[in-house]
């Protein structure tokens, strides 16, 4: 796996531990993206372990992140938020953390939130 990958996963892992707990729907999200980069099982089962206990975005060299990748970091974050229908005020809190950590823009952060919330909103209503 390599450094960018794990970097956006693990951030991925803090944003799902935000309000305090790992919620199913939050666990079985983050294992469909698992699945989805083809991982080894070692690198699988790595990262697995390490959503086992509560995470922290400070944590983590965010900045070492391409642009493209924290604008995609940022938007998948915001579809977590959703993950258990609702949106909690610590979700909303380490979305801020995340904006400040990335160094994105306010407007443009802003924008990318709103267009990955109402995305979360349309995808729930499908479910």
């Amino acid at each position: 796996m390599d450094g960018r990958t794990e970097l956006v996963v693990k951030a991925l892992v803090a944003v799902a531990w935000a309000d305090g707990c790992i919620h199913a729907r939050e666990v079985e999200i983050l294992q469909t993206l698992v699945t989805a980069l083809a991982l080894s099982s070692d690198d699988a089962n790595a990262l697995r372990e390490y959503a086992r206990s509560p995470r922290a975005l400070d944590e983590l060299p965010l900045v070492e992140l391409p642009a493209q990748d924290r604008v995609a970091l940022l938007r998948h974050a915001v579809l977590l938020t959703y993950a258990d229908g609702k949106q909690t005020d610590d979700e909303r809190g380490v979305l801020d953390g995340l904006v400040a950590r990335l160094q994105i823009p306010v407007d443009e952060a802003r924008s990318i939130i709103q267009a990955a919330a109402r995305r979360a909103q349309r995808l729930s209503d499908l479910v």
